[in-house]
């Protein structure tokens, strides 16, 4: 094998036990999916770095991972400012997987919502990914992976929503085109596309008050009900346990988007 030539990628065990020891870091971890998979995530051993913007609901993350038995760190940052980025992750030192589940959903008619109205969820959503990738690909192993959130509504669109699907789908360009660029780093990148998530921002965005409401709600899916946040969040564990995956935009939405 030439110099310039990588090594291939690195084998390991394609289980949540392979994530024993390493470190993730969790953009937008302070809720819902994010904190879900920080859960999840200190139960299987790992080192969680949570990573928002409200220092509050940040602590009262980190208490619940710890809680859990995990070893977990917050650090309150701005998810799309890169300079903010890379002083977190130069505190944190090693990193192995990045996560990144924050972004907003604006909704508004086109011909009645002006970009302004939409700018701060579109940005969120596709600059928050790209901040991430800058700053974590610099530091990340081979074998180390960058995972990003989608959603169903991509393929299943929904009125009044035109800015955000396409912001998803930005993202879900963005997840193969670095799958392909950082590949002779041996750096893997995925995505998850969810379907609708009992999480306090799908709650909000639904104008579900209660959990009688959301179950109300969720009966006419194919399951019967939407999905928690730990089944949304085990995905990403998949993601970056299995170093055979890459490029892949992978729908866990509880058969949603067929019917």
């Amino acid at each position: 094998m030439s110099a310039t030539t990588p090594a291939p990628m690195p084998m390991s065990l394609p289980l949540p036990a392979a994530l024993n020891g390493r470190t993730v870091v969790i953009v937008g971890g302070s809720s819902g999916i994010g904190l879900a998979a920080g859960a999840l995530l200190g139960s299987a051993g790992a080192r969680v770095v949570l990573v928002a913007r409200d220092q509050a609901r940040l602590s009262a993350a980190v208490d619940q991972v710890r809680a859990g038995g995990g070893t977990a760190h917050g650090f309150a940052a701005d998810g799309t400012d890169e300079a903010d980025l890379d002083r977190v992750l130069d505190q944190v030192g090693s990193v192995d997987h990045a996560l990144v589940t924050a972004g907003g959903f604006a909704t508004g008619a086109l011909l009645d919502t002006p970009r302004e109205q939409v700018g701060a969820a579109v940005d969120g959503r596709i600059w928050g990914a790209y901040a991430v990738a800058r700053a974590a690909a610099r530091r990340l192993p081979a074998g180390g992976s960058l995972t990003f959130s989608s959603g169903m509504y991509l393929t299943r669109p929904i009125p009044g929503a035109s800015a955000s699907i396409a912001a998803i789908g930005a993202v879900e360009g963005l997840t193969k085109a670095l799958a392909v660029e950082l590949a002779p780093l041996r750096l893997r990148v995925n995505a998850i596309r969810y379907g609708v998530v009992d999480t306090p921002l799908s709650r909000g965005g639904l104008g579900l008050a209660d959990d009688a409401q959301v179950a109300a709600a969720g009966q006419g899916s194919l399951i019967g009900r939407f999905g928690t946040a730990q089944e949304a969040a085990s995905a990403a564990l998949f993601l970056m346990a299995n170093n055979f995956v890459t490029g892949t935009v992978l729908t866990v939405d509880g058969g949603q988007s067929l019917v």
